[in-house]
């Protein structure tokens, strides 16, 4: 049986949610957080579906489905006030919290909906910025809460980035996994850390991206272009950490210390890792060990296999060209 749904807030993170699992077959809430008059309040709900109902019309139309099915997926959706609230949690295997990022906001809609919880419902905020550990002292079930962050759109971007705190049950942890795995997300652990992994990442890349059209690099055009057709053609296929290890942990060791030394700035300075990497003989593919182990894999195997789907975003991309 599909999992009973609750998305708290019904902002873009909430409506987002609401589609993912009404299109995979739950019946799912979507709960006002904020206390409005009733006029006030049907304008949101009809917004909110109707919102809702065009993502789905536009999937539909790019033919991921048959758009003779969105009148089914939308009626799984209840939109309810906050008044309502003992209604739209109760019964919920599964609640996810979404409102704005404000500590106040946060401990308002907990407040809200605790007293109304099962026993062994899941609660999940979606945060993108605090830790769970900021968070999980709201909950009175500490055992069952922990953070999931979806990235936007959350209906189309299958990574969710789970942050559990060490009071966290395994089971609490692993049930969430589940129903995510389920609906086809892919959930990533990682431990209670600023910045998650992708936006840590990404804070990094699109500051140097900015900082190199500040300096007149190149065009914002021309920069993103080449990020477009060489970074993101590379890590479609290749992991970061993957990617050290396919190259060479060395090449990035001498990389970091000419940028560093050449822009006279230590944000280009390698982490301790790499160093350690580099003294241990621990280069990669070449050494059969780096960040993975490459001891019982067939080397030529996975370099086909990942050149074959470098191939694959050469067509995706219609960069396929025959042979003069």
């Amino acid at each position: 049986m599909a999992p009973r749904i609750c998305a708290i807030g019904a902002g873009r993170m909430g409506r987002g949610i609401a589609h993912v699992f009404a299109y995979a077959g739950s019946e799912v809430v979507l709960l006002d957080a904020k206390e409005r008059p009733a006029e006030d309040f049907a304008g949101l709900e009809a917004d909110s579906l109707a919102e809702i109902r065009s993502g789905l019309e536009t999937l539909a139309a790019l033919g991921l489905f048959e758009a003779a099915v969105i009148d089914r997926i939308v009626a799984r959706i209840t939109v309810m006030p906050r008044s309502r609230v003992a209604d739209a949690v109760g019964s919920a295997d599964f609640v996810f919290e979404g409102v704005p990022e404000r500590k106040d906001a946060k401990a308002d809609a907990f407040s809200l909906i605790d007293p109304h919880l099962s026993d062994t419902a899941v609660v999940a905020s979606t945060t993108s910025t605090i830790l769970v550990d900021e968070l999980i002292d709201m909950v009175s079930r500490p055992g069952r809460f922990l953070n999931a962050h979806w990235l936007n759109p959350a209906y189309l971007v299958p990574l969710v980035e789970l942050m559990p705190s060490e009071r966290t049950d395994e089971e609490a942890v692993a049930a969430l996994e589940t129903v995510l795995t389920g609906i086809g997300k892919v959930p990533v652990r990682l431990k209670a850390s600023p910045g998650y992994i992708v936006p840590r990442v990404q804070t990094l890349a699109m500051n140097e991206a900015a900082r190199m059209a500040e300096e007149g690099v190149a065009t914002p055009e021309a920069i993103d272009k080449a990020l477009l057709y060489g970074f993101g053609f590379r890590f479609a296929v290749l992991g970061l950490l993957e990617f050290i290890d396919w190259g060479g942990n060395d090449i990035l060791y001498y990389a970091s210390r000419y940028m560093a030394g050449a822009m006279d700035d230590d944000r280009f300075a390698a982490p301790e890792i790499i160093d350690r990497n580099m003294k241990e003989g621990r280069n990669g593919l070449r050494d059969g060990i780096g960040f993975f182990d490459y001891a019982d894999r067939d080397i030529a195997a996975y370099r086909k296999e990942r050149l074959g789907r470098f191939v694959d975003q050469l067509r995706l991309l219609n960069l396929v060209r025959p042979p003069a």
